[in-house]
């Protein structure tokens, strides 16, 4: 469906727009830094802006998308198979970021940790679930219990790793090049780069990155080193099913599965004294680094890459 591709455009988009290097002066505290203690006007207009936010974008969604397609009685369907499972992953990722923003919000009030977990990390997942009610009552599509489960995955990790260690020592990261099916399909898999890293699948690789120094601080690990597992897919220019281009058919066998393994950089660790890098880095680090890496697919073959994007 093409409004989770522009979903996750927004996701991305906000993101970089809570991490921007905008710096102003409140109470002589730069504005980006957090508060020590609660700060109830912070806390106060962090909860409005989530609630009206997710409101405003909800009713957005429902006049300027879904209105376009017919209703009908709410129905679910059974897309677990579809795309080998990369549009989950996508799912699992945009619930984690979505709720880092918010906790990360919280954080910044000063709120504590119990309330960052239950009203900032939780954000992505009730934001996904209600737009999953919507696709439950349209015809075109219905209610996927897989996207709610991917969803709950994602913000699982979030949480999980917040409640085991106070940290995120295993980030969820995403890579993109370009592939040969999108000139096949452009309609479906993106007619130019931009739209290609958001709707070709072929060309995700989506990663756990975990930082060796935080499972072992008193280790001679360089602070930003991490080692990453990558999932990605191949040979897929529709959903599910066959499809003839040019006299051609790609087949589902001819689908193949890939697995990674590889090197990665936690940006927010590299010592800098400068806040504008700080946030940089802070910004970018949902990217996988490009790094010599080993490849194996589903179907036996091994392939090293020395440098994977």
């Amino acid at each position: 469906m093409d409004f989770y591709n522009y979903l996750k455009a927004i996701i991305i988009y906000s993101f970089l727009f809570f991490n921007s290097p905008i710096i102003t002066a409140q109470n002589n505290m730069t504005f980006w830094q957090k508060s020590d203690t609660l700060n109830k006007p912070r806390r106060n207009t962090v909860y409005i802006a989530e609630i009206s936010t997710a409101a405003l974008t909800l009713i957005g969604i429902n006049q300027l998308w879904y209105a376009k397609f017919d209703k009908s009685s709410f129905h679910t369907i059974n897309d677990s198979k579809d795309w080998l499972q990369m549009d989950k992953i996508g799912h699992a990722m945009s619930a984690y970021y979505v709720g880092k923003i918010g906790m990360n919000a919280l954080d910044w009030a000063g709120e504590s940790k119990k309330n960052q977990l239950l009203y900032g990390a939780t954000l992505g997942f009730g934001f996904l679930s209600a737009v999953e009610v919507f696709d439950g009552y349209s015809e075109e599509w219905g209610f996927s219990t897989a996207d709610i489960i991917a969803n709950a995955t994602g913000t699982s990790l979030l949480i999980g790793q917040e409640l085991l260690w106070d940290e995120q020592r295993i980030l969820l990261k995403y890579s993109f090049h370009t592939t040969k099916y999108a000139n096949q399909r452009s309609e479906l898999l993106g007619e130019n780069f931009l739209e290609q890293t958001l709707k070709d699948y072929n060309g995700q690789t989506y990663w756990l990155s975990a930082n060796l120094w935080s499972f072992h601080k008193k280790s001679k690990f360089p602070k930003w080193l991490n080692i990453a597992i990558g999932y990605g897919a191949d040979g897929m220019i529709s959903s599910n099913t066959d499809y003839f281009t040019n006299n051609t058919v790609i087949n589902p066998q001819d689908r193949t599965r890939q697995y990674y393994l590889s090197f990665d950089i936690d940006l927010s660790k590299i010592k800098t004294q400068s806040k504008l890098l700080k946030t940089v880095f802070s910004t970018l680090n949902f990217i996988k680094i490009p790094a010599p890496t080993f490849e194996i697919s589903s179907n036996g073959k091994g392939k090293f890459h020395l440098l994977y994007f």
